[in-house]
């Protein structure tokens, strides 16, 4: 596969290639970070990661950071695949809401004016993009370990995740879902967990959330014009609660080790970043720690 186009990040040898889906021809971005030493002869363990523009930066200094310092943070080295779109902002909503929101998905009033409604149901595009295109790709470019990928996403990613765990539980070992958005759509996703079966694999899952995507408000949140429809909207995704049922669901599945965690003094959007560095340690931990459902 060529890509459309290619550059680098700037950030210690980070590249980025634009590739066209092979089926729809719909454009997304890729970017891949390679750690700067010799790779095991069985070839590089890896995190794939969604909404990629977000959170790339994060993921790669993070590495940078503690992967060369491994008995002090016990990080080994990984490599980082971010799978986004070709924009300079962290997110395009209107693509994303498309390619995580997974089948049969649903129409939703627009954005901002003037534009398309909001569609959602293309995640197995997304997921056939990921698995047929962007890691074939990426495994032209430098030797992956087969055995050794993981998967992260965050809120609508983390929805996406978790489906393609019980849709194609093949795909990866590692599956880390922050924020997971389980709720959503009349819980349709409760159906595909009950339908899950690992078939004889070991894989490990994590899933996290905010302190304060429970049943409270941040503390800067009280007393604001939008509280009681925050309180409202909390009482329906219900994060923290659906998340940490989901855990205890799967850690009970054979062939599961599940695990969750809240994240002291963070909402749906900050705790972004910590879930990124906490995803490296699900991919790349040296030595594996056991989990709490």
């Amino acid at each position: 596969m060529k890509p459309v186009q290619s550059g680098q990040l700037g950030l210690g040898g980070a590249s980025w290639f634009d590739l066209a889906d092979r089926v729809t021809g719909d454009v997304r971005r890729v970017f891949l970070w390679v750690p700067p030493v010799p790779a095991p002869e069985q070839g590089w363990p890896s995190l794939t990661m969604t909404d990629g523009n977000a959170v790339i930066t994060t993921a790669i200094d993070a590495m940078r950071a503690q992967a060369s310092y491994p008995t002090g943070t016990n990080l080994g080295w990984g490599v980082l695949i971010a799978v986004g779109y070709p924009t300079d902002d962290a997110y395009d909503p209107f693509r994303r809401s498309w390619d995580l929101g997974p089948p049969p998905g649903a129409s939703y009033p627009p954005f901002w004016p003037d534009t398309p409604e909001v569609r959602t149901g293309g995640g197995a595009e997304m997921a056939r993009f990921i698995l047929e295109d962007a890691l074939p790709f990426v495994g032209e470019q430098v030797k992956l370990d087969p055995d050794q990928r993981a998967l992260f996403g965050h809120s609508f990613g983390g929805l996406f995740a978790l489906w393609l765990l019980f849709t194609q539980p093949g795909a990866f070992r590692r599956w880390i879902a922050a924020s997971p958005a389980i709720t959503w759509e009349d819980s349709f996703l409760l159906a595909h967990r009950d339908d899950f079966d690992p078939a004889g694999r070991d894989l490990t899952v994590h899933l996290s959330a905010g302190e304060w995507e429970g049943d409270d408000l941040a503390p800067f949140q009280i007393g604001a014009e939008d509280a009681a429809q925050r309180l409202t909207d909390k009482a329906k995704t219900r994060t923290i609660a659906a998340a940490h049922q989901m855990a205890q669901h799967l850690n009970a599945v054979p062939g599961v080790t599940a695990s969750y965690e809240t994240y002291p003094g963070e909402t749906h959007m900050s705790v972004l970043p910590v879930a990124v560095n906490r995803a490296l340690h699900c991919a790349f931990a040296l030595k594996k720690s056991p989990p709490e459902a």
